[in-house]
């Protein structure tokens, strides 16, 4: 919808109001009323409908046919086998054997497909309740529909009314775990509830001589020797679910944390992997039975949902950077937000301590009992339900909601350099050449960067870079132009990309509102006046309807251009402020002639490839 009606900014510039809804080259019109097409959520029963609805891009698609695709296996008919006898035996005797009345067929790959099992990987999944029946019916038949996308969950079970020491806690902890087994089991999963302890009570030995302030260490640890009865429920297609429950030192079970006991298993199956043993033939699969037992996925079903976001009025963060904005959610968790999500930091803690021991790929999600059909969306895609970098005015209010989950990357640093001298050279260099699939004209780039730099924003060890010059121009201010974003194929589609748009907003565009107080590394804080910030694309770059989403408009600049702007969102609100509700004009007097300007100065900028 943005895209299509940003095609024709030029064109309605020079054209009279006719409407009140004349749609100017900004995104404030778009603000006030969502979209109805697609705000209905389908019902949850429907597998088919919940697939559709994550709608995942050919980039999701390649991604988890990697993880959860079919590995072919050879077939007979194409590879007979082999002599068994050994090269010096006599040649058996033959005969001439009537002609078969039918020949064997080729077995369709289609069919292979059918008929193969997919390759199955592991979650660790939390229960967090209590739930009634039917919330608890709706969460199984979602941990149903996960296994049979090939993500099998290994489930403990948590209830935030049982009192801690209580009489009765350890039958009513039983109880649950059994209660959860019955439902999966009614929808057609296989359960293996444990009774018993798997993990030792106190923390890991390596993390008693650790240093690490303010970090969750776990009160509960496990080998993989302890993982037994799990891998054997795996194996058999079986569910793993058990109660919190950890070992002391006389081998008594206890009721610790079930944020533990997950730790503890995250820790203990990575160390476990890979459970298939290797076989003589690489080009043969892992048997049916057998199970990546390393876990792809943090899944914390709850009654809260996700963490709230002081940046979106206590509506859910989407993504979070656990690296660099775990700490700063902490700081700025409202008292408010302590009886409404009671659980989140904890949650928060948990997710980056097991996401350090997971693998790059791996992602956590928070999620409400109410939107079990997300957490397939989550597992095709591993993305949040609505991107986190497109403008907050742009995020339809009934899609965004306090049931929409919020999904954790282990995420990489971020900081802020404001001198070219900080710029390490031959890494960037490597970094665009990779990511354009160019060469650079290095000399003459870094030149250019010396003298109009305004400030790059680097992210991990140059995994990504958005690099803002300030351009001279006939105004008062020079123009904040984004020359380059970057980031490596390695690093697209692990939310590098969402995180490095929210800190360039947040430093340009965003800068002066209140959700703009980053914690990144020699950034403003939120302090200061927002720009507008102005880029170009090519007319054919796949990436500019990614574009399309975020800028607040677009112009042809001849046939290989387009020029792309985000209004400086402050004075946008100011002048709205200003207006009251008479809301602003189809043009302001200060955005005469901008567009021009940014065309001329923007068109005389040279290349920085060879």
């Amino acid at each position: 919808m943005l895209s299509h009606s940003l095609r024709h900014t030029c064109s309605r510039l020079a054209a009279p109001a006719t409407t009140s809804k004349a749609f100017y080259a900004t995104v404030r019109n778009l603000r006030s009323q969502p979209s109805d097409s697609d705000d209905v959520e389908p019902p949850d029963n429907d597998f088919i409908l919940s697939i559709l609805r994550a709608n995942p891009s050919s980039r999701d698609t390649k991604s988890y046919m990697a993880n959860f695709g079919l590995r072919p296996r050879p077939n007979p008919l194409v590879h007979p086998i082999k002599d068994p006898l050994p090269s010096h035996s006599p040649p058996l005797p033959t005969r001439t054997l009537p002609h078969p009345k039918e020949e064997p067929r080729s077995v369709s790959p289609v069919v292979n497909d059918i008929l193969n099992p997919i390759y199955r990987r592991t979650a660790l999944v939390k229960i967090q309740g209590p739930f009634t029946d039917r919330q608890l019916d709706s969460v199984c038949r979602g941990i149903i529909y996960l296994e049979k996308l090939g993500l099998v969950s290994v489930i403990v079970i948590e209830n935030d009314d049982l009192v801690r020491g209580d009489e009765h806690e350890r039958d009513a902890i039983l109880e649950e775990t059994m209660r959860v087994a019955h439902f999966l089991e009614s929808h057609g999963g296989k359960a293996r509830p444990t009774l018993g302890a798997l993990v030792r009570l106190g923390p890991s030995p390596d993390d008693e001589h650790t240093d690490a302030k303010g970090e969750y260490i776990p009160e509960a640890h496990a080998y993989p020797s302890d993982l037994t009865l799990i891998r054997s429920a795996l194996r058999a297609g079986e569910i793993p679910v058990l109660p919190p429950l950890a070992l002391d030192s006389f081998c008594r079970s206890t009721r610790v944390d079930a944020n533990d006991v997950i730790a503890a298993l995250v820790r203990a199956m990575v160390a476990a992997a890979p459970t298939p043993a290797p076989t003589s033939d690489p080009d043969l699969p892992p048997s049916p039975g057998d199970v990546d037992l390393t876990p792809l996925r943090l899944m914390i079903i709850n009654r809260e949902g996700g963490v709230p976001s002081y940046a979106r009025a206590g509506l859910p963060h989407l993504l979070i950077n656990l690296h660099s904005e775990s700490h700063h959610i902490a700081a700025t968790f409202q008292p408010a937000w302590r009886a409404t999500h009671p659980t989140a930091l904890a949650t928060l803690a948990l997710a980056r301590t097991c996401l350090a021991a997971m693998p790059p790929s791996a992602s956590a999600v928070m999620v409400n009992h109410r939107s079990p059909s997300s957490l397939i969306a989550n597992l095709i895609t591993n993305k949040p339900a609505l991107s986190s970098s497109l403008p907050h005015g742009l995020a339809p209010a009934r899609k965004l909601t306090p049931n929409t989950p919020t999904l954790l990357r282990a995420g990489l640093p971020i900081r802020v350099l404001r001198s070219p001298a900080a710029l390490d050279r031959p890494k960037l260099t490597r970094l665009l050449e990779q990511s354009f699939h160019r060469t650079l004209d290095a000399p003459a780039f870094f030149a250019r960067l010396a003298t109009t730099l305004s400030f790059a924003i680097i992210a991990g060890d140059y995994a990504g870079a958005a690099l803002v010059t300030a351009e001279p121009a006939p105004a008062p201010d020079p123009i904040a132009y984004l020359d380059k974003f970057a980031v490596l194929p390695a690093h697209q589609g692990d939310g590098t990309v969402d995180f490095l748009w929210v800190a360039l907003h947040d430093e340009s565009y965003g800068l002066g509102l209140p959700y703009a107080v980053n914690p990144n590394p020699g950034g403003h804080r939120g302090m200061g006046e927002g720009r507008d910030l102005v880029w170009r694309s090519r007319a054919d770059n796949p990436v500019n309807k990614w574009y399309f989403e975020r800028a607040s408009g677009h112009c042809r600049m001849g046939a290989d251009w387009v020029l792309f702007w985000c209004d400086a969102e402050k004075r946008l609100q100011r002048e709205q402020g200003r207006r009251g509700n008479a809301g602003l004009s189809f043009v302001e007097d200060w955005e005469h002639g901008r567009i021009g300007l940014w065309k001329d100065v923007v068109g005389k900028i040279p290349s920085a490839w060879k």
